[in-house]
């Protein structure tokens, strides 16, 4: 069988990338017999309007320093796609989609569903056109889409896919809503993959302190953010950003690669995070942590996700502080494993289906 992975691979952040490669490597260990690969389909206003995020300074956000730094990230993910994706040929329109003769088209990981983004909402991520007889999803994410209001071609063109599971309730809901198929509960690709260890310079620098990792913490109140650095000088902790800048930061790589912003999570005390992805390798990395956004789409990812682990107690609420408690990771581990069974064996039910 040929499986081919429909995502938003060709984004120029972590959390896209890493979903990325957890699902194709997942799918490569469990289906060793089969080829599995990328679809290099390029939506080229949303690649345009990343890589333009990447180059535009703000002066709010950035300093010269590391507004030079962040130029350089398109040309890192570059490199790391072209290394350790396996991609088809670029295609640009569904029916060169068609022409790649994939028995099997996985939708998913990451917000391929958030129809309510106009720069990166694509029809072809519902199903739109794909001739392919098993076409399943894998962990969609809607984002901050309203249910209330979807685009009446979703409702035409997703009756395309043959099975459904989601990694949130959005996307859930979203398929109860519009069908009648069964919407299967799955973890995020990175929860089903254990990334090796990493070595570089910057994981050497890594090893030889103790920190606090921040990892984008948008509108962090700054009563908050004094109590950090409260806690990290009582503590003789330093404070470092995991690629992102911020005045009151000790150290702030920002050009960093996909494993060694891993690795940042891998080696440091205490996490604080507003993102997905930075809870997800929080958890994986088995760190006490604390989850701080203000981003509607994020609070539905993130609350989700500690739901759902029984850890909703991590989010920072009413401009207050908590104390950082330790994570009983006994139970996280136990939840995840079951849960991660389940995730594989839907992949292994719907794959398959279409192809014996």
């Amino acid at each position: 069988m040929k499986i081919g992975i429909l995502t938003h691979h060709y984004i120029k952040n972590y959390g896209a990338f890493l979903q990325t490669y957890a699902l194709q490597e997942t799918l490569k260990r469990e289906f060793p017999n089969d080829e599995v690969c990328i679809i290099n389909y390029i939506n080229r206003k949303h690649l345009f309007i990343n890589i333009c995020g990447w180059l535009r300074f703000n002066p709010k956000k950035d300093s010269i320093k590391s507004y030079l730094q962040k130029t350089t990230i398109p040309h890192i993910f570059n490199k790391f796609e072209k290394k350790h994706l396996n991609t088809t040929k670029k295609v640009y329109t569904v029916d060169q989609v068609n022409k790649l003769g994939l028995d099997c088209i996985i939708i998913g990981s990451d917000e391929v569903w958030n129809y309510d983004d106009i720069k990166s909402y694509d029809p072809i991520k519902f199903g739109k056109g794909l001739t392919c007889e098993n076409i399943i999803t894998y962990a969609p994410s809607i984002g901050k889409s309203d249910l209330k209001h979807i685009p009446s071609e979703i409702k035409e063109c997703i009756n395309n896919i043959k099975s459904f599971s989601a990694r949130e309730d959005g996307a859930e809901n979203l398929v109860k809503k519009i069908t009648n198929s069964k919407c299967t509960r799955v973890l995020d690709p990175t929860l089903l993959y254990e990334f090796p260890i990493y070595q570089s310079k910057l994981v050497d620098k890594l090893k030889q302190e103790k920190y606090i990792l921040m990892y984008y913490c948008d509108g962090l109140p700054e009563n908050i953010q004094n109590k950090i650095i409260d806690y990290a000088q009582k503590n003789h902790f330093k404070i470092y950003g995991a690629g992102e800048y911020k005045q009151w930061f000790d150290y702030f790589p920002i050009n960093v690669n996909p494993f060694e912003w891993i690795e940042m999570f891998r080696n440091a005390q205490i996490v604080f995070t507003g993102t997905f992805h930075g809870t997800i390798f929080s958890i994986k990395c088995e760190k006490d942590f604390l989850n701080y956004t203000n981003n509607p789409s994020r609070i539905k990812k993130v609350g989700s996700l500690l739901k759902q682990l029984k850890i909703g107690d991590r989010i920072i609420k009413d401009e207050e502080l908590k104390k950082i408690k330790s994570i009983d990771y006994n139970k996280i581990n136990a939840e995840l494993k079951k849960e991660q069974s389940f995730s594989i064996d839907y992949l292994h039910k719907n794959i398959k289906r279409g192809g014996e």
